[in-house]
Parts: structure tokens; sequence; C-alpha cells
């Protein structure tokens, strides 16, 4: 069984939204031993989506169903879609997937983009009415930049839990079994989460 890392490094050079903290690590030598503070914001490097970043009253990272974060997971490869992924290029390709993962061209990227790949509000509305648990994707965010909220708000607003900055860089198209475990941060937004794909013969995932 081959074991794929999909989570980007989080340092002092991870991609950063405009606006959000870039992080930064201070270590302190004490006696004996080192400890490091850390300056992170919730959606920092790769990172979960609770429905409350969008969402008033929605629920937290430490309360979205473990069921949206395990189980089968399908990559669709979309590198060569540019970076508008519409309703009609993910409808064909989803199948009966309950967890998709989007490979666009911007995996591996090191640095913020404005056109960074991203869905549009038709392909939110097919993920919304394929009961998707879970969507994620190798860019900055779901949606445009510079967009009005209302493709996390459609998804986040359906069950949907969304997972951004992804490195799919190293996967093809398929299907895997993943993982994908925020810290459990009480009442928060979002959280840096460590994201896995398990290869074929996994066997165990529904």
């Amino acid at each position: 069984m081959k074991l794929y890392d999909v989570t980007r490094p989080l340092s002092p050079a991870s991609p950063v939204y405009p606006g959000d903290l870039v992080p930064s690590f201070a270590r302190e030598e004490r006696d004996g031993y080192l400890i490091t503070a850390l300056g992170i914001s919730s959606h920092s490097g790769t990172h979960i989506d609770a429905p409350s970043h969008f969402l008033k009253g929605g629920i937290t990272v430490d309360e979205i169903p473990l069921q949206n974060l395990i189980g089968k997971c399908t990559v669709i490869d979309l590198s060569g879609a540019g970076n508008r992924i519409t309703g009609s290029q993910l409808e064909r390709r989803i199948g009966g997937a309950k967890r998709i993962f989007l490979k666009t061209s911007f995996s591996g990227a090191g640095r913020f983009a404005e056109d960074f790949p991203a869905i549009d509000s038709e392909a939110a509305q097919v993920i919304s009415a394929r009961k998707i648990l879970c969507v994620g994707i190798d860019s900055m965010s779901i949606e445009p930049f510079r967009s009005d909220g209302s493709v996390h708000r459609e998804l986040l607003g359906n069950g949907c839990t969304v997972i951004e900055l992804l490195d799919l860089s190293g996967v093809e198209e398929g299907d895997y079994g993943m993982v994908a475990l925020p810290l459990r941060l009480g009442g928060l937004d979002g959280s840096p989460a460590r994201v896995l794909l398990f290869g074929e013969g996994s066997g165990i995932w529904t």
C-alpha cells in the first residue's frame, strides 16, 4: 500500500493569502530543551475550513463529522482546465464519489497568484447536489480571488467540508483512501491539517 502525504510543509515560506498571517516560528532554548512559539492563522498552509468560517452559527472545526474527513476519495486531474473550473467540467468526472480532491496547475506552486485555479458557483452547486462530503483543492482557495464568498457558503452550508492548499503534484488521478485531520481547536473556524492519501490495496475505505 503506497502512502502519499499531500500536505504542504508549513513554514515562513508558505504561500499566504493576502491579508492572512505569514507563519512565524520563534525557537527558544531553555534548560536542556527547545520550545517554539508558533505564529499561524487558522487557515495557514494546508488547512480545513469549517462552516463557521463563512456561516454565522455554523459548526466549528472541532465539530466537523469525521466521516467527512476519513474514507474513499477520488482525485480528479483538472490541470488542463484553466483557472475557472465549471460545473460541466466537474459533473462528468465525479461519478459516485463522496469525497473529491481537485488537482490543478497550482500544485507545487510556491507563491500566491491572483489567477489561481478555483471552482465557479455552478461547480459548487453540482458538488452540493451530489451530496459530496468533502472537496479539496491544491490552490489558495476553493473560490476565485476577490469573490463574494458564495462558493464557500454553498459548499459549507450543504455539509461539504473544504480543504485548501493541498499538494497533489505527486498524485495521479484515481481512487484513494483519505485521512484529513485538523487540530481539535475548540470553537474555531478552521485549522491547519495533515492530509494523507492511501493507494490501492487499502481496502478498508468506504
